[in-house]
């Protein structure tokens, strides 16, 4: 008998047409399950939802949640008993690590300041800093921080890269205190987990350089928002945020109108192709698990 597949859109039933053993069924987020549902061994939740939006009583049967994204924070811990959660790492790593590029050439370069000049009609003709030759520490060791890297190459930039565990060419999270101070960016690819949330706190604030930039383009709960704005408000850090804590950011918040701050509304993997790059892992994670394989991006131990 078929594996059953729930799907959030029209895509979905293309993308998972032709695998051996799958039916794809459509089921549309914010209403009730279709009839058959209660059949469904996998899920493919829409981008970005989260398990409280959807009726999981009405999938008795559901084994595997299929995410189109790396995150899996609103998953995690949420599911009953039995059910595994896969991510979607390897689809949106390239264009994240892109949006890092953009952030830092922005910053470094002034972008914002000559965009300002130019509405001004204002000749504004000045040096500014470059990302050629900067010292960046990027804290994750998975996907985008290997796209990152790849990237950064280009600027002839020294890259050190921080995992859970020491191996050949990266630094142990243990290590993390003793480098922050030399390095000119800090890059944050890490995943939200019990370990990671508010791990960026006052005391790693103040060790950082003066004037570096801090860049998050993991998750919103990772960085302590009070311990942020007080560096940026004194003017002696910088920052570029993709995520926020609170998300979305709500209007009045002090986040809005912080000096020293590139802010964008989580966009850095929301580039042309985002759906079709998420269900070719999705697909390819799903054929591994009808053949009974366990998929490569199976969330494992804590998280």
């Amino acid at each position: 008998m078929a594996v059953i597949v729930l799907v959030p859109d029209d895509y979905g039933i293309t993308a998972m047409s032709g695998i051996d053993g799958v039916r794809p069924m459509r089921y549309h987020p914010g209403e009730p399950l279709p009839d058959g549902s209660e059949h469904a061994e996998v899920l493919v939740p829409q981008l970005l939802s989260r398990a409280d939006t959807v009726d999981l009583n009405r999938l008795p049967k559901l084994r595997l949640v299929q995410l189109l994204t790396a995150g899996a924070d609103g998953w995690i811990g949420k599911l009953p008993d039995g059910v595994r959660v896969s991510t979607g790492r390897g689809a949106h790593g390239a264009s994240s690590a892109e949006w890092v590029m953009a952030a830092l050439l922005h910053i470094y370069r002034e972008l914002g300041r000559f965009v300002d000049a130019q509405r001004a009609q204002h000749w504004l003709s000045h040096q500014s800093d470059t990302l050629v030759g900067k010292r960046i520490l990027v804290v994750g060791a998975g996907d985008l921080a290997g796209e990152l890297v790849r990237r950064l190459a280009g600027f002839d930039t020294v890259v050190t890269l921080v995992g859970t565990r020491a191996r050949d060419g990266v630094r142990s999270i243990d290590e993390l205190p003793g480098l922050l101070g030399g390095q000119d960016v800090v890059v944050l690819t890490v995943p939200v987990t019990s370990r990671t949330t508010g791990m960026v706190d006052a005391a790693f604030l103040a060790a950082m350089k003066d004037n570096a930039v801090l860049v998050n383009i993991a998750r919103g709960p990772i960085v302590n928002t009070n311990a942020l704005l007080a560096e940026l408000n004194s003017g002696r850090l910088r920052a570029a945020l993709d995520v926020t804590d609170p998300e979305p950011l709500p209007p009045g918040h002090p986040l809005w109108t912080a000096p020293n701050l590139l802010l964008t509304p989580h966009v850095g993997g929301n580039s042309s192709g985002r759906r079709e790059r998420g269900y070719a892992v999705a697909r390819a994670e799903i054929t591994r698990f009808v053949a009974g394989e366990d998929p490569k991006n199976l969330v494992r131990g804590e998280y």
